[in-house]
């Protein structure tokens, strides 16, 4: 059997698996979806947010050498040596999958000269006027020119606008995305300070309603990191085959501090499914808790009844 030193084993942990098939096995590797990769050989082991699993085999990683070991049945010494040598030997060559693309120019709407239709609608909702005053002063936030509708922006790492819901305010139910949005940006609020944590909502009004209860019971409703996730996540029937919703993938990319995560999704089936989902492909490091509303089917209409705000029904 081949001898590896110590400093040889530490260096062949160091490597993820991602990075190690992007540049010496670049055939392998094919991409899911969004930020999800999986491999030409096993089309139900996914690498995501730094880790993988092979769901048929109920087996998991972080490390290349972890993958060497498990999934291709090398030895400790083996796997260290397929790393070592080829890190030594093979200068890297990035697959065409990681090529950088330019990201679209996201094509937000015209503002209009006030927020004043936009204001009328959430407050009228239950949202607290200070949690729309920061939202329009941050850009988050802010009244479209000509169909007055409420537009809802996020954005990336950078502070650069990247995607844009629409929500009506006239009475009619309408809902859409800005033209070029991208959704691994959707909308949300970050913390005063750093934080670990991490809310996580189906809408950015249930998103809103939330930081509202917070506030009304005086609690510090910017304590936290809060993000919604651009509409309803539908996983597919069988679990495996799902995978995370893109914004969320992205938001634990861009802060890797956090580690626990609540999920405020719907009291319904579509949001029952969706909590079992993502509680199921969420590496064991993170702390994840179930906390859907109390009553109504969102957050929303859970603050509705906490402020006893009788709504019109919106017309489809």
């Amino acid at each position: 059997m081949p001898y590896v030193t110590p400093e040889q084993i530490e260096r062949a942990k160091q490597l993820d698996l991602l990075t190690y098939l992007q540049y010496y096995e670049p055939q392998e590797l094919v991409r899911f979806s969004g930020n999800v990769y999986t491999t030409r050989t096993h089309d139900s082991l996914k690498i995501s947010n730094g880790k993988w699993c092979w769901w048929s085999r109920n087996i998991g990683g972080r490390s290349a050498l972890d993958y060497l070991i498990k999934v291709r049945g090398m030895t400790l010494p083996e796997a260290v040596i397929q790393i070592d040598g080829q890190a030594a030997i093979a200068p890297p060559v990035r697959s065409k999958t990681q090529e950088p693309t330019k990201p679209r120019k996201l094509l937000l709407p015209e503002k209009n000269e006030n927020n004043n239709r936009v204001i009328t609608y959430l407050t009228g909702r239950g949202i607290h006027i200070t949690l729309l005053d920061y939202c329009i002063q941050t850009g988050r936030l802010y009244e479209s020119r000509y169909h007055h509708n409420a537009v809802f922006v996020g954005f990336d790492r950078w502070g650069i606008p990247r995607y844009g819901a629409l929500r009506g305010t006239s009475g009619s139910r309408f809902m859409g995305d800005v033209s070029c949005s991208d959704k691994h940006f959707s909308f949300s609020t970050p913390a005063r300070n750093e934080s670990i944590k991490l809310h996580l909502f189906e809408s950015a009004i249930d998103l809103l309603s939330y930081c509202t209860l917070e506030l009304l019971a005086g609690r510090d409703w910017r304590k936290e990191n809060c993000l919604s996730l651009a509409g309803i996540y539908k996983p597919k029937k069988n679990i495996g085959e799902s995978t995370l919703p893109v914004a969320l993938t992205q938001y634990l990319e861009d802060y890797p501090q956090i580690n626990d995560i609540a999920l405020h999704l719907d009291n319904d089936v579509p949001g029952r499914m969706a909590v079992k989902t993502i509680n199921a492909l969420l590496p064991l490091a993170y702390a994840v808790s179930d906390e859907p509303p109390k009553r109504g089917k969102d957050v929303n209409d859970y603050l509705k009844m906490t402020l006893k705000i009788r709504q019109p029904l919106e017309r489809e």
